[in-house]
């Protein structure tokens, strides 16, 4: 901790397991941080709450493509079976090319978000700020959480809860019941925890620090500027306008607030629909979803860390092994085994290495998700960030 980063961690209140959840049942939170310290990877997330999409929805048609060579196709599919996938799609030239999916598993199936949550989170605040419900990216929360002014917090700006420079603690684990980083995720009143005992450890804006404390955060600010629920908002003024099914998405309490850094249940079809619109300027059926130019900022990356813009991840500038957690911090880092074919690739890139690339420059989106990949042995390969969206670069015919 630098001398800067000790006056803000002062200010903060003592906290105590069920203080920072306020009025929460503390039987609840001591279940839950029973679970999640047993396997914090297949926490049980409940209760859930209806997260609604478009109302008349069919899977898209898979059409042929005579542009993308299907041996390329066939060998990106069995990579993606192999590293225990769920759903494998390929988007191509505006068309769905390719739509593979485990045994047991269809275009129907929610499947679990985990960290893909965060692009949405960034597509929510675009849809508001279009809506004028949030005035832009760099309004401080002490505009939209008055309960944040004076506060280091409320000189927290909207962006800098996407970007992961909120100046908040990185995420981290701890066995401790009373620790911010679970009282933050687990109480029955989590954004409570998070506006009153979450720590700050650098100014707004001046360091990248990784975190769902930060991108949960933002549920609140869509509720306290909209006056809609969050679950709601999303379904309707992104989803449904999207023509993406809905599904679910975790609460922290029956009516209470929604975590919105994590955790849905969203058919695969949905996340591939979000990255088209993301793609497409937000612009969706000639109709402007998203403020012009807010896609460019979602794709630009921050001097604290160029690799992450609103929400996404930037290929480039090139690491063989990137990590989630501040550049040069300790932590897992994902292979690249060479650099993006694409230099302008961006990609949804959540826990379990679910990830969802988006190449501008071939008109192309390729979506896994699933279960944690295979550990790395002497005859299993480690998962590797860059196979597949450049396999598939590789096989398109000129």
């Amino acid at each position: 901790m630098t001398a800067t980063m000790a006056p803000l961690l002062a200010m903060l209140p003592a906290v105590g397991a069920m203080a920072a959840g306020g009025a929460g049942d503390e039987a609840v939170y001591q279940q839950r941080f029973a679970q999640f310290l047993k396997d914090p990877g297949n926490f049980p997330y409940a209760p859930m709450e209806k997260l609604s999409g478009a109302k008349a929805w069919q899977p898209m048609a898979v059409r042929a493509d005579s542009t993308l060579d299907p041996a390329s196709l066939a060998k990106a599919e069995a990579y993606a079976a192999a590293m225990r996938s769920s759903a494998f799609l390929v988007w191509h030239k505006g068309a769905l090319i390719h739509a593979w999916f485990a045994p047991g598993m269809n275009a129907q199936t929610p499947m679990l978000s985990k960290s893909l949550s965060k692009p949405i989170t960034a597509l929510a605040v675009g849809r508001a700020i279009a809506l004028g419900r949030i005035k832009g990216l760099d309004q401080p929360l002490a505009e939209i959480i008055p309960e944040l002014k004076g506060t280091p917090k409320g000189r927290i700006l909207v962006r800098n809860l996407l970007d992961m420079r909120s100046g908040m603690l990185d995420q981290g684990f701890s066995p401790d019941p009373a620790h911010p980083l679970n009282t933050a995720y687990l109480s029955t009143e989590h954004g409570r925890a998070i506006i009153d005992n979450y720590p700050m450890t650098a100014e707004p804006g001046t360091r990248y620090a990784y975190a769902n404390a930060p991108s949960d955060l933002v549920a609140l600010v869509i509720e306290r500027a909209t006056g809609r629920r969050y679950g709601e908002f999303v379904g309707t003024e992104v989803l449904a306008k999207i023509g993406a099914p809905g599904g679910t998405i975790w609460v922290d309490r029956e009516g209470g607030l929604a975590h919105s850094g994590c955790c849905t249940y969203l058919p695969a079809e949905t996340y591939l629909r979000m990255a088209m619109l993301i793609h497409a300027d937000g612009v969706w059926g000639g109709k402007r979803l998203l403020p012009k130019g807010y896609t460019a900022q979602m794709r630009k990356g921050t001097p604290q860390n160029p690799n992450f813009g609103l929400g996404l991840w930037i290929g480039n500038p090139y690491h063989q092994r990137r990590g989630f957690g501040a550049p040069g911090t300790l932590g897992p880092q994902v292979l690249h085994s060479e650099p993006y074919l694409d230099p302008d690739l961006y990609l949804f890139d959540g826990n379990s290495n679910q990830v969802v690339y988006v190449a501008p420059k071939y008109d192309l989106i390729v979506l896994r998700i699933g279960a944690t990949p295979p550990a790395p042995s002497a005859t299993q390969a480690e998962w590797d960030n860059a196979y597949l969206p450049n396999l598939l670069i590789r096989g398109i015919k000129p």
